[in-house]
């Protein structure tokens, strides 16, 4: 796990893909001549934004004119700069902190030029932590719209196709006000896919959703009639084209706008699968695209990890496989917790008894729900040790408080606020036989 994070330092990240040669800014194949711009902006949002920024003021200096990054108000060390300023704000659920800064970072580049450059800093948390709702909806109405997706079981992409269609500045809005200046958005993704258009909610990005996917995702969550009637008004506007789409790929506004993933999943998958390797395990990394119900993956997963160790499959023991991706847990009890415990928990019961093997599954960013905990960590003893303290694991599965069952058995996994977020990863290992 600590290897897992140590790659997906968001300095670490900055420093690999950012070069500056001379006065040329080099970002994979792009080149960005900084002599050749009047000014040079850095702006955005995320629970990695403010550490990619201040990697980013590092590098460029004085070549920075002002700037501009949201970032959340957990953050135990914040990131410093004389040039770029930090604004900090609240995750999940967004609120006037948020929409206060962002009102600041518009006023930034208000007097925007075709011969400045922006430099956009964007990660997973963003769209909560970057909030403008649109003209007829006011923060509380979209504050409400966040917590019943975000209790719903839908997934991030589901979840952010509504936001971007609430939103002044997601869904490629931002992009529509930074024209005709060059962009340049720096990314770390937190969305299984890597897709740019849902990452923060693609401030921008082309955004390839519409209102109609709006409302069908609201309908089959059963939410559209338990939104604000405000939110539910601005949806059937879109709908009926009283209000414009979202920018599209075609639009003139994205042609001088590049998107660049500068990290994500992936790399911390494979570290995570290097230390396992060097610890003495075969190791794979066996997906990067987990997705679905929690509870139920941890069952998979439990059925995996016992198979290497009771049959040598797919790979004699001592063996282990890395998992990238977000589950989602339908919140049908009123318990604590979050995706990474509850996987842990179903998992612990799949191999409640087996010796020798172990399921870990953490959220990068530290921090799960609204909980001070990142995941959990659970064995073949984790279920005899909770009955005997008196807990039944399905009843605490059922009622979601996955937190409480491993608190008592001081099997959390904390990290406290990392600074970063690409997505969760899941390690399941089994010892010799």
């Amino acid at each position: 796990m600590n290897a897992a994070l140590a790659a997906a330092d968001p300095g670490r990240i900055i420093r690999k893909h950012l070069k500056l040669n001379g006065s040329t800014l080099h970002v994979e194949r792009l080149q960005f001549p900084l002599k050749d711009y009047r000014r040079v902006f850095v702006i955005g949002g995320g629970k990695a934004s403010g550490y990619m920024a201040e990697e980013v003021e590092k590098l460029l200096g004085n070549w920075i004119t002002r700037g501009l990054v949201i970032i959340p108000d957990y953050l135990r060390a914040r990131p410093r700069g004389r040039r770029i300023m930090y604004h900090q704000a609240t995750h999940p659920i967004p609120t006037r902190k948020g929409m206060e800064g962002v009102l600041a970072m518009l006023r930034l580049v208000e007097n925007i030029s075709r011969d400045d450059l922006v430099i956009v800093v964007l990660s997973g948390g963003g769209s909560a932590l970057m909030p403008l709702p649109v003209r007829g909806i006011g923060l509380n109405d979209e504050a409400r719209v966040t917590s019943l997706l975000l209790k719903s079981g839908a997934n991030i992409n589901e979840i952010n196709n509504v936001r971007k269609h609430l939103s002044q500045i997601k869904g490629g809005r931002l992009a529509a006000r930074l024209y005709p200046a060059t962009v340049l958005t720096l990314i770390i993704s937190d969305v299984v896919g890597d897709k740019i258009d849902t990452i923060a909610s693609g401030p921008t990005a082309p955004d390839p959703t519409t209102y109609h996917d709006a409302e069908n995702i609201l309908k089959k969550y059963d939410l559209w009639s338990q939104i604000p009637e405000n939110a539910r008004r601005v949806v059937t506007s879109g709908l009926s084209g009283s209000l414009p789409e979202t920018p599209k790929r075609k639009n003139k506004v994205f042609r001088r706008v590049h998107n660049v993933i500068v990290g994500n999943n992936r790399a911390s998958c494979l570290a995570a699968a290097s230390a396992m390797t060097k610890a003495g395990y075969k190791t794979q990394v066996l997906s990067l695209q987990i997705t679905g119900e929690a509870s139920e993956a941890g069952l998979i997963f439990g059925s995996i990890v016992r198979d290497i160790r009771e049959n040598s499959l797919p790979f004699a023991p001592p063996a282990a496989f890395v998992v990238g991706g977000e589950t989602t847990v339908t919140a049908r009890g009123k318990g604590k917790g979050g995706r990474n415990q509850e996987l842990a928990l179903a998992a612990a019961v799949k191999i409640s008894g087996s010796e020798e093997v172990v399921v870990g599954s953490f959220a990068t960013d530290g921090i799960e729900g609204r909980t001070d905990a990142a995941g959990a960590v659970a064995d073949g003893s984790t279920i005899n040790r909770g009955l005997k303290l008196g807990m039944d694991p399905e009843e605490f599965l059922r009622t979601n408080d996955s937190y409480h069952y491993f608190s008592r058995l001081k099997d959390l996994v904390i990290t406290g606020p990392t600074g970063t977020n690409v997505n969760d990863i899941m390690i399941v290992a089994a010892g010799r036989r």
